[in-house]
């Protein structure tokens, strides 16, 4: 079977993409997620089924391998973490701030909850460069 990582997921939408290990984009529709799964975070190591489709690859059954690091679990781990375990992290936090920018352009602050995450999502960053 295929392997690859996740490119991007909505799960309000119901799809995403995978990038398989040979450099393809492989499509994916929530119905392809295994039972109990509801979203796929970008980064996370994946096992698929695949099918050519109408518009071209598209995935059939979806096996998670390995979680990317995320901010959540990281949070409370004050330890300087490996550098490649930053880089989706640093990923996520620029997607959020690009939110809250737009937010803050027109002239609102970002909701509660993307202000949250956002929050944390700084504060482990710089937890981790001061290697607290």
């Amino acid at each position: 079977m295929p392997t690859g990582k996740v490119k991007w997921y909505d799960a309000d939408k119901g799809f995403g993409f995978l990038g398989d290990d040979d450099g393809g984009d492989v499509f994916v529709h929530a119905n392809a997620l295994p039972a109990g799964v509801t979203t796929l975070k970008p980064g996370t190591r994946v096992e698929f089924g695949i099918m050519d489709g109408r518009r071209g690859p598209q995935a059939l059954s979806v096996t998670v391998l390995d979680e990317a690091p995320s901010v959540a679990r990281t949070l409370h781990e004050r330890t300087r973490r490996p550098a490649e375990e930053m880089v989706p992290i640093i990923e996520d936090t620029i997607r959020l701030l690009d939110g809250a920018s737009a937010q803050l352009r027109k002239g609102r602050y970002p909701d509660p909850a993307a202000a949250a995450r956002l929050a944390a999502a700084l504060r482990v960053i710089a937890d981790t460069f001061d290697g607290s």
